[in-house]
């Protein structure tokens, strides 16, 4: 990939550097500053190479999505042909359909946005409910690469315990916790959720037998918590010893810490697709073997 460089961004910047390692190639970071008005400035540098990879995860995204149309239009001037978004986490892939008149589809629109900026695209576990492949969403073809961390998750479960019952709050985590549980070798179950609204949700476990067991809650995102919180209640009435959770995507508010600690969770344990405390699983070597991929 000698003719190839990893442009990162200030917010993202530990992961975008060890992306670029792993990768064997050159790191340059692109200069933002925010005006008092909220607009941003963007600044790259002004010699670049054919194909330019842009690694920047897309949590709190409005802000994010229009500095980087902003970057690819300066990489475009300045000679990059090929341009490859690494974006970890994917942004506004939840609303895939028009639940109410007048809704906005934003996985549709964002898609489509992306597919019209980019030449390619690497994620890692897109919230793709009721669709099966990134490209539905995306409309890269097959340079829309979907990766998924349940390798790097079975493999850290099994260096922490020798036994565990890994449990998915709800039928949308049925597809995560399956992967990380035939990988690791543990039990799974998956529960079933009933939302209220974006905080209030009920959860039934049905007559799983959790008697004395370490159960590990496993999803794609945890945000709010209450999700996870409410199944490791759950979980504890079912007999649980201990209750920990694993979420490829910590996507959390400063309320979420508590949320889970007052449901019985002992520990959150994440990826490092979002910067948060809770990361102990380093995405570089996934997102490196994506992007050798297109290739």
């Amino acid at each position: 990939m000698t003719d190839s460089l990893l442009l990162g961004f200030p917010d993202y910047q530990a992961q975008a550097q060890n992306l670029a390692r792993a990768l064997g190639i050159d790191y340059r970071q692109a200069e933002i500053h925010h005006f008092p008005d909220g607009e941003s400035l963007v600044r790259l540098p002004t010699e670049l190479p054919p194909h330019v990879i842009f690694c920047r995860s897309l949590d709190h995204p409005n802000d994010k999505l229009i500095e980087l149309l902003l970057a690819c239009a300066v990489a475009r001037r300045y000679g990059a042909r090929r341009l490859t978004l690494v974006a970890p986490y994917l942004c506004y892939m939840r609303q895939d359909a028009e639940n109410h008149p007048g809704e906005a589809v934003s996985q549709r629109i964002i898609g489509q946005l992306l597919a019209e900026h980019f030449d390619a695209l690497v994620t890692v576990d897109p919230h793709l409910h009721r669709i099966e492949r990134l490209q539905q969403a995306v409309p890269l073809g097959e340079r829309a690469i979907c990766l998924t961390a349940a390798r790097p998750m079975a493999e850290f479960l099994r260096q922490q315990f020798q036994h565990a019952i890994l449990l998915g709050p709800d039928s949308e985590s049925e597809q995560w916790v399956a992967q990380v549980a035939q990988l690791s070798g543990f039990q799974h179950q998956v529960a079933s959720k009933l939302r209220h609204g974006d905080e209030h949700v009920s959860i039934e476990l049905g007559r799983h037998d959790l008697q004395d067991q370490i159960v590990v809650l496993v999803d794609d995102v945890a945000s709010t918590g209450h999700t996870l919180a409410q199944a490791a209640r759950q979980a504890r009435q079912a007999g649980a010893r201990q209750v920990y959770a694993m979420v490829t995507h910590a996507v959390v508010n400063p309320n979420t810490s508590r949320t889970l600690q007052a449901g019985g969770i002992h520990t959150l344990w994440s990826s490092d697709s979002v910067s948060h405390p809770s990361n102990v699983i380093t995405l570089a070597p996934l997102l490196a073997e994506g992007v050798r991929s297109l290739d």
